[in-house]
């Protein structure tokens, strides 16, 4: 499956947790929502991405993605009266040479000038969907891309980024999160909201304070989702959590990260090492399973 925005980011969070753990002691095994949901798909997508680390070509829309979040939080620098759709335009440029910045590969993308103008017009469109969606000169908001983190008691990790936390007069918490594809059909949300419940989990925990309201504002149809979560809800959520974990350290320590079939397949990146496409699975890298799982892994057979 084509990789997001969320996951671009986490992997570089994630990298710079490896170069920092030369100076200091590594942290727990850490487990996202994007990466939680990465081995309810499929097991052996949760092993490229997170064990292996297997790189990834660019997409288009990932980096569409990208550059629109960049765009919208650097949208808060200005003065509230400031905050208008042509000067979230005139902020794209800079963006996006501080994207071609960080991640060079991102210009392979466009095969000459003619697509890199429709690509940023399709950036255009997304920010003029979201001004239709609430008007920033009447926002303040609290914090923007923020890491949130805690640890959960015999278990991993929990972390993430959300895109913005606004506080209300009265103490009321909103999380908001941009996205830049379409709303989901109704009846399948559940995805959508089991990213948003485990981002209020973890400020709920580390924080104390459970947010009132969760917002997904989805930018390719214009589409505002809401949901109010309870504390009932966190108590599940941390059930759910437990669950997949034990499912990750159970194919850790046997070794088992079969592969699960879907029409996410077609849009995976590492079709080419799967044995359900023909592919060969490449050798677990030495330590990667203990390094991000916590565990060991079944020894290797013994030689005849």
């Amino acid at each position: 499956m084509a990789v997001d925005r969320d996951e671009v980011v986490e992997e570089l969070v994630e990298q710079s947790v490896e170069q920092a753990v030369r100076v200091r002691p590594p942290s727990r095994p850490g487990l996202s929502p994007s990466r939680a949901n990465d081995f309810l798909q499929c097991p052996l997508l949760f092993r490229f991405r997170v064990v292996d680390r297997l790189p990834e070509p660019p997409s288009a829309a990932a980096a569409r993605g990208t550059l629109v979040h960049a765009v919208l939080e650097h949208l808060f620098d200005l003065p509230a009266a400031e905050r208008t759709i042509d000067a979230a335009r005139g902020l794209v440029p800079a963006r996006w040479a501080q994207l071609r910045e960080d991640a060079p590969d991102v210009a392979t993308l466009f095969a000459d000038d003619a697509a890199l103008d429709a690509w940023l017009a399709s950036v255009d469109g997304l920010l003029t969907t979201y001004f239709s969606l609430e008007d920033p000169t009447r926002l303040q908001p609290r914090e923007r891309e923020l890491m949130v983190s805690v640890e959960l008691e015999d278990g991993p990790q929990l972390r993430g980024i959300v895109d913005r936390v606004d506080v209300a007069p009265n103490g009321w918490v909103r999380v908001v999160d941009y996205k830049t594809g379409k709303s989901p059909r109704p009846g399948f949300e559940g995805g959508a909201l089991f990213q948003m419940r485990f981002y209020a989990y973890v400020i709920w925990r580390s924080r104390g304070v459970l947010p009132k309201l969760l917002q997904l504002e989805y930018l390719g149809d214009g589409t505002v989702l809401k949901h109010e979560p309870t504390e009932p809800e966190m108590h599940t959520l941390e059930a759910r959590v437990r669950s997949i974990w034990g499912g990750i350290e159970d194919a850790a320590r046997s070794g088992d990260w079969r592969p699960r079939t879907s029409r996410l397949c077609d849009w995976c990146s590492f079709k080419a090492h799967c044995p359900a496409f023909g592919g060969t699975v490449p050798p677990v890298p030495e330590g990667a399973v203990e390094r991000s799982i916590g565990v060991a892994p079944p020894a290797p057979a013994p030689v005849a």
